[in-house]
């Protein structure tokens, strides 16, 4: 039988995603994963495409911008708490913030997270020039 789990976020380790943004990984099970990824103000995501997972987003705090492109079909989605969004397989994606507040979002994998080879860098919204570097705290 499977332990039952807690984690607190101030206990998940941080690190910088394949994006550019920062993540605190989450609790993950057999059919998904977890993670928290904040954006600092003022600043934009690096374009990637997930190989083999799909994920779907929630925004908690920050205003920003998601940049979504598949099959031919581009979308630019509006950013703000309360907002879900998926990112189906094989999806470009890029983000960035709007405003004064660093965008913080919660995501769920599936299946899990598989690690770093998941994410290959994509070409991005044309408008957009990435800021890859880390966010402050």
């Amino acid at each position: 039988m499977e332990p039952l789990r807690t984690l607190r976020l101030a206990d998940a380790p941080r690190v910088a995603a394949p994006d550019g943004s920062d993540v605190r990984s989450l609790l993950a099970a057999a059919g998904g994963s977890m993670a928290r990824f904040e954006l600092g103000p003022g600043r934009t995501s690096l374009a990637v495409r997930h190989r083999t997972v799909e994920e779907l987003w929630y925004v908690i705090d920050g205003r920003g911008e998601m940049w979504r492109s598949r099959g031919g079909v581009e979308t630019i989605t509006p950013l703000e708490p309360g907002v879900c969004l998926a990112i189906p397989v094989a999806t470009a994606f890029q983000f960035r913030t709007l405003g004064p507040e660093s965008l913080v979002v919660i995501a769920a994998t599936m299946p899990p997270w598989p690690g770093e080879a998941e994410a290959e860098a994509a070409a991005g919204c044309p408008a957009w020039d990435p800021d890859p570097g880390r966010s402050p705290g």
